[in-house]
Formats: structure tokens, sequence, C-alpha cells
């Protein structure tokens, strides 16, 4: 298509014929063709439509050689719009659908003059093992008289009794919070033997446990469960033990095989049998699960980061890692001390403010903070709130959108959005560094979102203990700890504050430190860093990756998966990964493009 020509063109003609020549080019085999239709600096992002993996190639360079590998085998067509193009700012964008030879998709693609400029694939669906909804939705009993009958709760005692001792799962989910919840009622719609093992006493103890005053910063819509969405009476933030008790409701109401007080102590691989052997603690109770797939849902933040001081051992006071925090009761009247300046270390200070203790944050690097209300406003309105749901936006729809944004220019799409909040809260970042607060928007201004994708850390989502901050009620030191005594903490420049209790919020590690726990530092170097994109940025080294370092995603160990991150990403990526173990339990051919590439050990 020319120029000329697609001037004269509605942006539905235009998506339209650019669909077909696209399609028949697939048809024709035709690589060059294809590769051809994509503009010079363009992204095509894949959720296992065509890769059986997470990736995006970038350039019709990319382009063609993932189509070289992939085309034959996964043998598109039927690509259609599934409503009107729009267009805006000379970018024509439309949403659509299409078929590959095992599955059904959904996308979007955005054109430009020169052909598409950004392109996302996903897998929605297998054929023939389509999850049993709407139509398709289980009748739930068999009408008739039958003297044999197994009524559902016949059915679901045996299952709880045979599953993981006389029957072995196909999948092994370690790890029972938000991730592994989310994979297990995936897993369960699409009908794979799956155990999910949480070692606490109760489904959604991992938020119970946490300090009191947590609750979530994102919004409500940001956070629905698949399947099941909050109600609309739903508070927007929910605190943490009202997330518990949802969690712990929806793997009941779910029906998702989850096993309480259930520790994994170990994980084996065998390459001759393709099996694991996984051993679990349940209940006191030694059990032997051998899974064909193991997935660690050990949270996205991996294990905490607990930092060694000289002196720990003679301080007399409490002192723990933010996640083991209790809560502020006991401090009141204390001296406490926190180690650090991101999200925990904030809600940690100003509980404990609130209680009636004397707060000192330690701020060791510059943080970036945006207020909650701005956020929600202008960094998340358009896709996840109430303004977004009345303009027909649906959380599908939501996820998606945001999904289509190749990772390599979201920045491009970020960065206006926090110069928007440093202009409409310019009195507030103004206070706050008065007071001393060392601020950032990172490495390229492009703030929050970034800031968790390319390293899960370095920020805070301010609800109120800013302003403790900002007029002194929250006391600032900065730089690092050089040592404890009995009664202080004493940093690198010499200044010596006075502690009853330390608290580490120094953050977490790479989710490969399980692997390195319970299968080994070696498997744990095979598969290498978890998360971050090699944006070359700070705390996430080179070089580029382009998706998320091995997760919900093949491993370059056989039958491992990391699976984790927020409500949202756990909800979203649940659905590409479970497709992917589903695949495997029906002997559907996955061929990889793309494995992960080690470039980094944690």
């Amino acid at each position: 298509m020319t120029a000329t020509v697609e001037s004269r063109l509605t942006p539905q003609e235009r998506v339209d014929t650019w669909l077909g020549e696209f399609e028949a080019a697939l048809a024709a085999r035709d690589v060059p063709r294809a590769a051809g239709m994509f503009a010079v600096d363009s992204f095509w992002r894949d959720l296992i439509a065509f890769t059986w993996n997470i990736k995006t190639v970038e350039g019709r360079e990319g382009v063609a050689e993932m189509l070289t590998a992939q085309l034959e085998a996964t043998d598109p067509s039927g690509f259609k719009t599934t409503e009107p193009a729009e267009e805006a700012d000379g970018v024509t964008s439309a949403w659509i659908e299409f078929e590959t030879a095992v599955g059904r998709g959904l996308g979007h693609l955005r054109l430009k003059d020169e052909g598409a400029w950004t392109f996302l694939t996903t897998m929605h669906e297998l054929k023939g093992h389509e999850e049993p909804r709407g139509f398709n939705r289980p009748k739930g009993t068999a009408h008739g008289a039958d003297p044999n009958r197994r009524t559902w709760t016949d059915q679901r005692v045996a299952e709880e009794t045979e599953l993981g001792y006389t029957r072995q799962p196909y999948v092994v989910v370690v790890g029972g919070g938000q991730g592994g919840i989310a994979l297990g009622a995936r897993l369960r719609q699409l009908g794979v033997p799956a155990i999910v093992l949480e070692r606490n006493p109760r489904a959604g103890d991992s938020w119970r446990n946490r300090y009191k005053t947590l609750c979530l910063h994102d919004p409500v819509w940001y956070d629905h469960l698949p399947y099941l969405p909050f109600p609309d009476t739903w508070p927007v933030f929910a605190p943490k033990d009202k997330i518990g008790d949802w969690l712990e409701m929806y793997t009941r109401v779910m029906e998702i095989p989850y096993w309480t007080s259930a520790t994994c102590l170990s994980a084996s691989y065998d390459e001759s049998t393709k099996e694991w052997t996984v051993e679990v603690d349940r209940a006191g109770e030694r059990v032997t699960l051998r899974p064909k797939q193991l997935v660690l849902a050990t949270g996205m933040s991996g294990k905490p980061n607990l930092p060694s001081f000289p002196g720990q051992d003679r301080f007399t006071g409490d002192q723990h890692h933010s996640s083991a925090h209790p809560g502020p009761e006991a401090y009141a009247g204390k001296r406490a001390v926190v180690i650090g300046s991101n999200n925990s270390a904030h809600d940690i200070c100003g509980a404990l403010w609130e209680a009636g203790a004397d707060v000192t944050m330690v701020q060791r690097s510059s943080t970036h903070v945006v207020k909650s209300d701005s956020l929600m406003e202008l960094g998340l309105g358009d896709l996840y709130s109430q303004r977004a749901v009345a303009a027909g936006v649906t959380t599908q729809k939501a996820d998606l959108t945001f999904a289509s944004l190749p990772y390599r220019i979201m920045h491009e799409f970020q960065t206006p959005v926090y110069q928007a909040i440093a202009e409409r809260d310019a009195d507030f970042y103004d206070r706050l560094e008065k007071a001393g607060f060392r601020h950032d928007w990172g490495d390229d201004g492009s703030g929050l979102f970034m800031k968790y994708l390319r390293r899960g850390s370095g920020y805070y989502i301010d609800v109120g203990a800013s302003e403790l901050v900002a007029n002194g009620d929250i006391k600032l030191a900065h730089g690092g700890v050089r040592e404890l005594t009995e009664d202080s903490v004493v940093l690198e420049d010499g200044t010596e504050l006075p502690a009853d209790l330390v608290v580490y919020a120094t953050g977490y590690g790479s989710m490969n430190g399980w692997a390195a726990d319970l299968i080994g530092q070696d498997v744990a170097d095979k598969v290498g860093k978890c998360w971050g994109l090699g944006s070359g940025t700070t705390k996430d080294p080179g070089p580029w990756e382009g998706e998320q370092r091995n997760m919900w995603k093949p491993t370059r160990q056989d039958g491992l998966w990391f699976h984790g991150g927020n409500l949202h990403q756990s909800r979203h990526y649940s659905l590409y990964l479970a497709l992917q173990l589903k695949a495997r339990c029906e002997g559907i051919p996955t061929p990889v493009y793309g494995l992960q590439e080690v470039h980094h050990l944690s």
C-alpha cells in the first residue's frame, strides 16, 4: 500500500487491507513480504500464540527471523477486527482476533504510514480444550435415577484423597499466595491436575502475616482475580486481612486443590523420565509428589534481603526484616530506625508514628514518590478506574491495552504522565525535598511503572507517610549503615541514631533464590536472574531482553516455571502460563522461539 492510496482509506479500510495482505503473505509462507509490512522501527509482542513464549521481536529483521522459525507450525489465519478501527495522531489502531493451528487468539494492531508499528498477538484458548464457560458451562448434575450416583461432595472428597497420593498431579505450584491461587484457578478450569502448596495454615495468610496497617496501594479495578472480580462495593484500596479472607474464599469457590501447612522441602528433576520429585511436609506428614511441571510462585520479590552489619549480635532491642514486622503496637514511646525508603519503609514508619514511636527513616538512595490520588487519576484512570468501567473498558481490554505497548517504548508513554504529575503536585515535591528527602523520577523520568518493571523497587505510592516526612514528624537520615551498637544504629558518616527497634526495609532478591534453596544453585544459575528488562538503568543491567526475565514462560530448566508479580500480573499472565502447561499436558507440540538467554545469575 502506498501512502497516497492509504490517505483515501478510512481507518477500518486501512486495517482490513493490512490484515488481508498480511494473512495472504502468511498463507503463502512469504516471510519477506510479511516482514516488509512492518515499519522499520516496529515491535511485535507475542504472548505464546506464535512463539510458545512471551517474546517481543523488533524491526523487520526480527519479524522475519521469528516467522521463519515459527510460521509453518503456527499456521495462522482468520485475521479480522473485533470492533471498529480508530485513528488518532497519525496512528490507526484496531482490536483483532485470529486463529492458529492449535488455538484462538486476540490482539491489537497500530499502523503508521510505513506499516505496522506495534502488533500484539496473544493466545486466548486452545482448540478442543476451551474452558467450560458461557454456553459450555457444566450442567452440575446428571438428571435421572442412578444407584451409583456420585455427588459433587463425593467427587471433591475423592479428589482430596487421591490427588498427590494414588494419583499424581501434572503440575505442582510452590506458593499459595495470589500468584499460585490465580494459576491454580486457571489450571482447574482447563482440567490440568495440579496441587498448590502453601506453607501457612490458611490461604491468605501471606497477606494476614504482614504488618497490621498494610493496604493495597493499587486500586480495586487493577486487582481482580480471574473469573471472579471483586464486588462493586469492594473498597478501592483493600486492607490486607480483607484480601486474605478473599483469597481464602476464592480457593474454595474455585475448587483449587490447595494444600495448607504444606512446606516444599526439596525438588529434583530426572532428565530421563522428565519428571520432578518434590518432597513436601504436609502438616507433619512426609509426602512425595512426582509432577511433570514445577512452578515457583513464591513472590516476584523473591527472598528477603536481610543485610549483615557488624554489631547486629550486640544490639539489645528488636530487629527484623520488613516482611516479618508485626505491627506498631509494641513500640509506642520507643525509638525506631527503619533502614530503607520505599513502600514498606514508608508504610511502617507511618504506622509507628501513629502508634507514638519516635521514628527515623534511613534513606540510602533516592526514591520516587507519587501521590496515590495523582497516580490513580493520571496514571491508571484511563484503564483501571470507575471512569474506565463507565466508558466500557473491561478488565480484559485494559490488560490487553497495557500489554500492547512494547517495553522498549513504554517509557515514552509513561514520561508525559509523570511530567503532568510533577506539575500537578509541584508544591508537594518542593516541601518533600526541602525536608531533605532525596527524590527521583527514574533514570529517564518515566516514573513508577518503569521502575517496577525494570527493578521492582525504588518507589513509594504516597498514602500519607510522605506528609509526615515533609513536616518532620518522620525524621530523615542518609547513607549506609556502618554498625549497630547495643542501643543504636551508626551510619557510615558516624551519625549515631538511638534505637530500640531496627526494621530492615531492604527489599528482596531475585526469585531464582528460591530455586537455589529448593532445587540447587546449579539450577538457579542455569535459569539465571528473574525479573527486569535489561534496560541498562539502575539495578536493571543490560543487555536489552525485551521481556521480564524468566517470568511466565519456559526457562532453561525443563519443566521449571516462575510465576509472580502484583495482582494484575498474577491475573493476566496466569492465563498464558496455564495454556502453556495445558498444551504440554495434552501432548500438543509447543516449539519455543527465543528461549531466555542467561546474562545475570541473580
